[in-house]
């Protein structure tokens, strides 16, 4: 018999550490290949460290809600055969080694004529909208577990049945063996031996893949875990534990940062009228959907470029000036909770380019299958409200940066225009920007200026752009 290490792996550039939220496996218990032995959490993020070994939990090495760091030995794992080197802690280039970049094909829903579409608040219904529509896009993501469907796939399985050239159609009909009815290699390889008369050569003694790092799911938030109880004539409901550190975070920034707050009214009919008439080209040549998110995003980023003292975050007396920009985008995930994945290095982006990776996170947001990393390094948070019907808001600065910016929902309003035979009254596209900064370091000229210029952007937007 052989001792099998699990490692926790590493789970992005910015994440060194997660704390243990749950045993899926108990000591003695039998561990097939792909099982999920252990749950994490870091920051609002869950996923799971399945085994790449069959075998029996030999011992637990770190108790339930104990914080543990990125290549600490997690479990041992008793397993057959010769006995198994210990593996090194997982390194950026060894992850370079073991990451396949793949494609995998993610719906994109819009929602035409409305502020905020789905790609960044979960669906409300507005009067006067039109459908969602959906069309596949194809992103890739050098995640090591491969999301199909419900069902996983490690790198493994999905090497075997590229080489054997087993189709998607193929490998999701195949039964699986592992946990929670995962696809293993077995399972792979009985179903080339079995439907394509592929010979699988016998090892002379069990073969270990993979032992150099362990993998990890696509990361899974599941739905709130409502506890009700009853007093009287009122009903105690306790807070999931993303709502616990939404409610901390909220009150820690309230705490830390002395919220000042600025509203303008922008004229967005030249941006209305633009997005109308190119957004069914734009469908048809790059097969998804262009929302107003990525236009709002864009303005902003290019306001970040001319006030680059907005892009800052506070220690003690010193201020930090962010030298990338990476935009947050305040999110609603089914269970009600709240989430703010990140568009990094926005400025170095095409507007096409901010409109997959907004399209790709707001769907993977409301699927649960973001990555702990996709949550990490913003230095700005945008948010919609527009999509509620509601006008304009006062949100609170997303610790530890300096500054929120939110829209309302676009109205048609009567507005002042004035011309060069007099002043006119006509039919706008009006919309409210609002923005809460940290008075520590931002001041209302500063705030008002950069807020201003935003609406700017969006005003003039050119007509005539090509994109």
């Amino acid at each position: 018999m052989a001792i099998y290490k699990l490692l926790l792996p590493k789970m992005g550039e910015s994440v060194s550490e997660a704390t243990l939220t749950k045993w899926v496996k108990q000591v003695g218990e039998r561990i097939e290949e792909d099982d999920a032995v252990v749950e994490l959490a870091t920051d609002k993020v869950d996923s799971e460290v399945p085994s790449p070994v069959s075998g029996v939990l030999k011992e637990r090495l770190f108790e339930e809600n104990q914080v543990v760091q990125v290549g600490d030995v997690i479990a041992l794992i008793e397993v057959e055969g010769p006995e198994v080197e210990e593996q090194e802690k997982p390194t950026i280039q060894q992850e370079e080694k073991v990451e396949p970049v793949v494609e995998q094909e993610i719906p994109a829903e819009d929602q035409d004529g409305k502020i905020e579409d789905t790609a960044v608040i979960e669906e409300a219904e507005i009067p006067g909208m039109d459908q969602i529509q959906e069309k596949p896009i194809q992103v890739e993501s050098n995640h090591q577990e491969i999301h199909s469907g419900i069902r996983f796939y490690s790198p493994l399985v999905r090497n075997i049945a590229q080489q054997e050239g087993i189709s998607q159609q193929e490998l999701d009909s195949i039964p699986g063996t592992g946990g929670e009815g995962r696809v293993t290699k077995k399972d792979v390889l009985n179903y080339l031996q079995k439907n394509k008369g592929i010979e699988i050569p016998k090892p002379s003694q069990p073969i270990i893949e993979e032992v150099s790092q362990p993998l990890v799911q696509e990361v899974k938030t599941p739905a709130a875990q409502v506890v009700k109880t009853s007093t009287g004539d009122s009903e105690i409901i306790e807070m999931d534990r993303m709502r616990r550190l939404i409610a901390d975070h909220m009150v820690n920034s309230v705490k830390t940062s002395p919220h000042v707050f600025s509203v303008v009214e922008a004229d967005v009919t030249n941006l209305v009228n633009w997005r109308n008439k190119v957004k069914d080209g734009y469908k048809k040549s790059e097969g998804e959907n262009i929302t107003f998110t990525p236009l709002f995003i864009e303005a902003i980023a290019k306001a970040i470029k001319d006030f680059p003292m907005i892009n800052v975050s506070v220690d003690g007396y010193n201020i930090i000036r962010k030298k990338n920009i990476n935009i947050g985008m305040a999110t609603a995930l089914p269970s009600g909770n709240l989430i703010v994945p990140v568009i990094k290095n926005v400025d170095q982006l095409s507007l096409t380019g901010i409109s997959r990776s907004v399209n790709d996170l707001a769907t993977r947001s409301r699927g649960n299958k973001l990555k702990p990393d996709d949550t990490q390094g913003g230095t700005f948070t945008f948010t919609n409200i527009g999509a509620f019907g509601n006008i304009f808001g006062m949100p609170i600065i997303n610790q530890p940066q300096a500054a929120i910016l939110a829209v309302g929902t676009i109205k048609k309003k009567p507005a002042v225009l004035e011309t060069e035979f007099g002043d006119v009254i006509a039919v706008r596209h009006m919309m409210y920007i609002s923005m809460s900064y940290d008075h520590r370091v931002i001041d209302g000229a500063l705030g008002g200026q950069f807020i201003r210029r935003v609406a700017d952007y969006l005003e003039n937007w050119d007509s005539e752009r090509v994109i």
